[in-house]
């Protein structure tokens, strides 16, 4: 079953969940630094408390003269580490537990410590109790219960551990010999209440700053899928009004991006289905136009033939005929364009020359070009050997064309001239006349069908605005390309390339 889903919930999802994913990778690795950092620190502080103990052991070592008086004496080796712990603040008889008290810690002066503990501390021959009855014991040591201390060959002397593995060993040297090492078990994770604290206090720190970034990211994805969906939302408006065959809607491109490109592109289109629509209203409304006349003319031939007002003769028969050949040719052109259209232009192929056909579809024009008093001026190589695989009667309707326009349409008297151009992968081709010319807005729709231009191309000259476009047909069949211009001599001129590379190898590939 498929799960329908809006759009911009689809976008607002995204961005969300992108967030949310970066956000939560984004706290994890905060947390691993911090804890990983702050671990260093704490290790680095407990080392920096490892020199401090090894110089108030090393001064018990030279009293003692070794480790004998020290060897599982707790009580001594408590009383030892006393002067190193934080001073706590003491309410009542008894002292409150150290993970609830608030302490401030002193840091000893070095010289003031080494007189406390001559001071305090009791002889050899004077048992420890009696120096430690005076007052309440000491909290313990926030490491006590991590450190032992071996003597040099690394046998335990007093503290929790039997074997120094798993410990961090600070050596204790006298006179330059090790006499011992203290050793400081090592802990994978922290232990201590404050340590712990600090922890907790930031990740809620880090849980705080993502609750508030995955607010700001679902505000943030909330605008943006509203922003990237607007061009989308416009577009299927601009779609509802093409199915409704609104060609002239337009939707304005806000951005700059790919959906801007697109909306871009969209008009464009819209433009030109605008564009084509008018164009089909206006070619079925010539059709109609260019039809009715001959058939209003054989109407009328035939009516005054059966009312008696004619008589059959030759000459009616003669002029129904010319309107029969004129409605087959538009017939016949309207068909060869729908098959171009289609991409099934017919094409019979077959290795030919194309200036060998345009000479002699010239010759056949010649006297009808010397009845109209046009001066044929041709630049032709007939014999460079220029070889087509292509449909020579094509060629033949090409060339005819673009005689008959001129025929119809250039001033009498007037020059028409042909003139060759090219290298050896293209042939070009130009036919210019002497006048008059077209406009110059008018010049890339001369090949479009039935069009005219208005005061110079009409029907009274005898012309379909087909031929032009058989033209433009017949050329991009061999893909070729044709362009109308206006000469300098203020005539028309057309101008026609056909590559002649691939006609050429595929000649060479028939004959072996």
């Amino acid at each position: 079953m498929k799960i329908r889903m809006k759009l911009s919930y689809k976008f607002f999802l995204a961005f969300l969940l992108t967030f949310v994913a970066l956000t939560i990778s984004m706290i994890a690795t905060m947390q691993f630094y911090a804890y990983r950092e702050f671990s260093k620190y704490v290790r680095t502080m407990e080392m920096l408390r490892l020199d401090e103990i090894a110089t108030v052991l090393d001064r018990e070592y030279r009293t003692n003269h070794g480790w004998e008086q020290l060897k599982d004496n707790i009580a001594r080796w408590q009383y030892l580490l006393r002067p190193l712990h934080p001073q706590f603040d003491f309410k009542g008889p008894h002292p409150v537990p150290p993970d609830l008290l608030v302490f401030k810690p002193k840091l000893p002066h070095p010289k003031k410590e080494v007189q406390g503990l001559k001071k305090h501390a009791p002889s050899d021959n004077r048992p420890v109790n009696d120096a430690l009855k005076n007052g309440p014991p000491y909290p313990p040591f926030i490491i006590e219960h991590r450190l032992t201390l071996f003597d040099a060959q690394k046998q335990p002397v007093v503290g929790p551990a039997v074997s120094a593995a798993d410990h961090t060993l600070k050596e204790i040297a006298v006179d330059g010999n090790v006499v011992g090492w203290l050793g400081l078990k090592r802990e994978e994770r922290l232990s201590h209440p404050l340590n712990l604290a600090f922890i907790r206090e930031q990740s809620n720190a880090f849980y705080t700053i993502g609750a508030i970034m995955l607010l700001l990211a679902s505000v943030v994805a909330f605008f943006m899928s509203r922003h990237l969906l607007a061009p989308i939302q416009q577009l299927a408006a601009g779609t509802r009004a093409l199915s409704s065959l609104r060609f002239d809607t337009r939707i304005d491109a806000q951005t700059g991006d790919e959906l801007g490109q697109l909306v871009s592109d969209f008009n464009m289109m819209l433009k030109t289905l605008e564009r084509y629509e008018h164009m089909r209203k206006q070619w079925i409304s010539d059709i109609s136009h260019e039809l009715r006349t001959p058939l209003s003319i054989l109407q009328g031939e035939i009516e005054a033939i059966q009312d008696g007002i004619r008589k059959a003769d030759r000459q009616v028969l003669e002029s129904l005929h010319s309107e029969v050949l004129y409605l087959n040719r538009i017939v016949t052109n309207l068909h060869d364009l729908s098959m171009a259209d289609s991409g099934a232009f017919p094409l019979k192929r077959q290795p030919v020359n194309p200036l060998k056909v345009l000479a002699e579809t010239l010759n056949r024009f010649r006297n009808r070009f010397s009845q109209e008093q046009i001066t044929v001026r041709e630049d032709l190589k007939t014999d460079q050997g220029i070889v087509l695989r292509t449909d020579p009667t094509r060629l033949e309707q090409l060339f005819s064309n673009l005689f008959e326009n001129v025929l119809r349409y250039a001033d009498k008297p007037g020059v028409f001239t042909i003139r060759q151009a090219g290298d050896t992968t293209n042939l070009e081709l130009y036919f210019e006349d002497s006048g008059p010319g077209v406009p110059e807005q008018a010049l890339e729709y001369l090949f479009d069908r039935l069009y005219r231009v208005d005061f110079s191309r009409t029907r009274a000259k005898g012309g379909s605005g087909l031929g032009l476009a058989i033209c433009k047909a017949i050329v991009e069949a061999h893909d070729g390309k044709i362009a109308a211009y206006n000469v300098s001599s203020g005539g028309l001129g057309i101008h026609i390339v056909i590559p002649i590379v691939q006609g050429s190898q595929s000649t060479e590939r028939t004959k072996e």
